[in-house]
This record gives C-alpha cells, sequence and structure tokens, in this order.
C-alpha cells in the first residue's frame, strides 16, 4: 500500500509557540513541516509570515524536512541561499507568477544550493502553466482550496473542480516526471479527503486538520494518518 505523506502545514499555529507544536507533529509522525512565507500582494490574510527565520529556528529542534511555500510575486538569489543556509529542503513557488526564463535561474539556484523546487498551482490558474517545467521540477502542488464551503477562517473545504485537476496532473506527472511528487493543500480534514486521495497524491498538506483538532496535535495527525492509509487500501493505491 502507498503511503501518503503528511505535509504538516503551520499557517495555523501561533508564532508564539510555533516551534513546539511543529515538534509535537514532528513526534507524531508527519513527514514534512510545511512552512508558508508572504509578502504584501499575495495571500493578503497571512501578510509578512515567515521565511529563513522561522526555519532556521524550527531546524534546531525539528528533524523533519521542511519545506518553504512562498506566496510572493517576486524570489531573488539571495532569499533562496538565506532559506537554503536556514536548513530548507524545498521551495515552492507559485506558477501564475514564477514563468519562463526567470524560473530557469531559479530551479539553478536551487540546484545549486542543495534544494528541491516545487510550482503550485493556486486557486484557479490552469495546468498548463507547468506543461513545459514539469520535466524539471521536484513536486507539483495543486491548492485545493474552496471558495463557496468556508466560515470564511479556518474551515474551509475543497473545489469540486479540483478532482479534475489533480486526476490531470497526476496523469501528466505520470507521463513526463514520475520522479515529481504531486501534492494537495486546502480545505483538507480527515473526514472530507477521500475522494481528492482516489486521485493518487502523494503528498497532502493539512493545517487546521492537524493545528487546530479538538482533541490535540497527536490525535489530529492520528486521525489523518488512519483516513489516508484507509483510502489507500480502499483505491488500491
Amino acid at each position: 500500500m502507498k503511503h501518503i505523506k503528511i505535509a504538516a502545514g503551520l499557517a495555523h499555529v501561533s508564532y508564539a509557540r510555533i516551534l513546539d507544536r511543529a515538534l509535537e507533529a514532528d513526534r507524531a509522525g508527519v513527514d514534512y513541516i510545511h512552512s508558508d512565507a508572504a509578502d504584501m500582494h499575495d495571500l493578503k490574510n497571512q501578510q509578512l509570515m515567515g521565511g529563513h527565520q522561522i526555519i532556521e529556528g524550527l531546524r534546531e529542534e525539528i528533524t523533519k524536512p521542511i519545506e518553504c511555500h512562498i506566496y510572493t510575486r517576486e524570489c531573488d538569489r539571495l532569499f533562496i541561499e538565506k532559506i537554503a543556509n536556514a536548513g530548507c529542503s524545498m521551495l515552492i513557488l507559485p506558477a501564475e507568477h514564477f514563468i519562463g526564463a526567470p524560473l530557469a535561474y531559479i530551479i539553478n539556484y536551487c540546484r545549486e544550493f542543495g534544494m528541491k523546487i516545487g510550482l503550485t498551482l493556486g486557486c484557479y490558474t490552469p495546468l498548463c502553466f507547468v506543461d513545459e517545467s514539469i520535466n524539471d521540477i521536484d513536486r507539483l502542488h495543486i491548492v485545493t482550496h474552496g471558495v463557496d464551503d468556508t466560515d470564511g477562517k479556518d474551515n474551509w473545504g475543497w473545489r469540486k473542480s479540483s478532482i479534475d485537476l489533480v486526476q490531470r496532473a497526476r496523469t501528466l506527472i505520470d507521463k513526463k516526471n514520475p520522479r515529481c511528487e504531486l501534492a494537495i493543500d486546502g480545505g483538507l480534514r480527515f473526514d472530507n479527503m477521500d475522494p481528492l486521495i482516489a486521485c493518487n497524491p502523494d503528498v497532502v498538506i493539512l493545517s487546521s486538520a492537524i493545528f487546530r483538532d479538538a482533541d490535540g496535535i497527536n490525535a489530529g495527525v492520528a486521525k489523518c494518518r488512519k483516513a489516508l492509509d484507509e483510502s489507500a487500501a480502499k483505491y488500491n493505491l
């Protein structure tokens, strides 16, 4: 049976307790720690959140790979060098802002500093944005957040249209770059993600499902792990 990896997203963790919470998730058995970083343009509800400073602090205790998912319009060599030196394992960029020749430089910089590189398809970004770059990236990251099924705060659902997108992304990866991970991110909890797990992702990013679980972080990880394993067995993944 396939082991679908869990990346514990830190978007719903208080900065006052971020290491404690991430360490608890680490010890509970997640596969990755997923640190989001944003500028003043994208992801406006989480402006100026952490980059290399957060990763450097986490790296003191965290044993699992730490990845940096940035919601920005620019990324230079200095930023890449800083997060690499802080102990980041993968940089994940929004495909809609990084396309064409500049992306080639960024991929080279990540390779130079020993990091993997991923691209995100944000809400309503078409799969064609990665038609060319898919051969050279280590992860294709699909944002599945819903737009209607939400309370406007933490409890988002996922877009039903994302099933088709994730299915097509799986086909693209299997055809062009099987070593590339397929990740899904947004609105996913232990009790609602089964239809998307049927699309055969490799990684699931979970934030509120882990860190806002009523029974605590360990229970949140356990519930999600159980749901993922049951779906993987159900669909013969």
